[in-house]
């Protein structure tokens, strides 16, 4: 995805500065993004871990968290409970989980559309193919929903939960099939010439 938005880049080919230029800013957006999502994980886990720590949280899960952010009398930290009291918490919480679905709905839609042009070379009017990559992902959300339409509300909590957690046990397991394979790529002297990877 990061190659296909440089593509669209005006660059002249046959200018050397022009190309420099082009990767040198490519490279300063795609980190600026990647860092500014490591720091929103961070977060994250640093305000998880210290709501678990505090024994607020009754179960590790996301729903866990939730209560205990929202439940001051759960708290046992005084920090934890001036700052739970603004709802400041529940809502930094809110936003960022909304912004990190954002965030992968919108990279999984560019992906498939890189995907579908680059490789497959198969056109669509923009409209179609944002409509089936939206559906595409719907699907496995659906079918999770039915499964557990029938089920209690802490049965479906579990089962969100377990389905967040697998998520992310996948996504560990699928992320090297595209980045082992990039990196051989863009250290190939060949392929890439004077841009290829520094050893840092």
């Amino acid at each position: 995805m990061h190659s296909s938005i440089c593509q669209t880049r005006k660059i002249n080919y046959d200018d050397l500065i022009d190309v420099q230029n082009a990767v040198h800013f490519t490279t300063w957006d795609s980190n600026i993004q990647l860092i500014i999502a490591f720091f929103v994980n961070v977060l994250l886990l640093i305000m998880g871990a210290a709501v678990f720590k505090s024994g607020a949280a009754k179960h590790s899960s996301i729903f866990g968290l939730y209560d205990a952010l929202s439940n001051t009398t759960m708290l046992s930290n005084p920090i934890l409970i001036s700052v739970a009291k603004t709802g400041i918490l529940s809502v930094l919480f809110a936003v960022a989980l909304l912004a990190s679905g954002q965030n992968s709905t919108i990279t999984g839609t560019l992906t498939g559309q890189v995907v579908m042009e680059g490789f497959i070379h198969l056109k669509m009017p923009l409209w179609a193919r944002r409509l089936f990559t939206r559906l595409l992902f719907v699907i496995p959300v659906i079918m999770g929903i039915l499964m557990t339409a029938k089920d209690s509300i802490s049965e479906q909590h579990f089962a969100l939960n377990m389905l967040l957690e697998n998520s992310q046990v996948f996504l560990a397991f699928a992320v090297p099939f595209s980045i082992v394979p990039l990196l051989i790529m863009t250290d190939d002297k060949r392929m890439m010439g004077q841009f290829k990877n520094r050893k840092i």
